[in-house]
């Protein structure tokens, strides 16, 4: 049924109390994208939806949800504005990823797997990833920079420079 995880805390991280916890990714990662509205809005963007209407009309959102979290996204650097104008109407802004928000995809994919398998009535849900060229199902989980999967009981988490606190004398 259920366990623990066994992720192991290497070197200084052994002793978990010298964590300087207000230096933590994930809760910084949080604080920037962790409402259901921003989730939302990325998980379009990454589909390809680059005008305000339609981010409205897709995450079934208020107008003024829509933007001010497009803002917020805008201004810390996840999406980029550039105008357009259709014929006889004012310009407007599409919104547009940058790289930062394109490497978002693994954390919203990674979300949509967990959904599916867990969440859902039936294991699948309505929607999948898969290779384009293939149809082959793509998952999202731990790899090593080389591409090969991982068992979470196979991770390891290091310091990362002088990220802990010293050891006191």
């Amino acid at each position: 049924m259920g366990g623990a995880v066994s992720i192991t805390f290497a070197g200084v991280l052994a002793d978990r109390s010298a964590w300087r916890l207000e230096n933590c990714s994930i809760a910084m990662a949080m604080d920037v994208i962790g409402t259901r509205s921003s989730m939302l809005i990325l998980r379009e963007a990454l589909c390809g939806t680059v005008r305000f209407d339609d981010f409205a009309r897709r995450t079934r959102t208020s107008e003024a949800i829509v933007a001010a979290r497009l803002k917020q996204l805008t201004e810390i650097g996840l999406f980029v504005k550039q105008p357009y104008q259709e014929p006889g109407k004012r310009t407007r802004d599409e919104y547009l990823l940058t790289e930062m928000g394109k490497d978002l995809l693994p954390a919203v994919f990674a979300l949509m797997q967990w959904g599916n398998k867990h969440l859902q009535a039936e294991e699948g849900g309505p929607l999948r990833l898969v290779e384009r060229s293939t149809g082959e199902p793509v998952t999202i989980g731990p790899r090593t920079e080389s591409g090969r999967s991982l068992d979470p009981d196979g991770l390891a988490i290091v310091a990362n420079g002088d990220w802990v606190d010293s050891p006191s004398s």
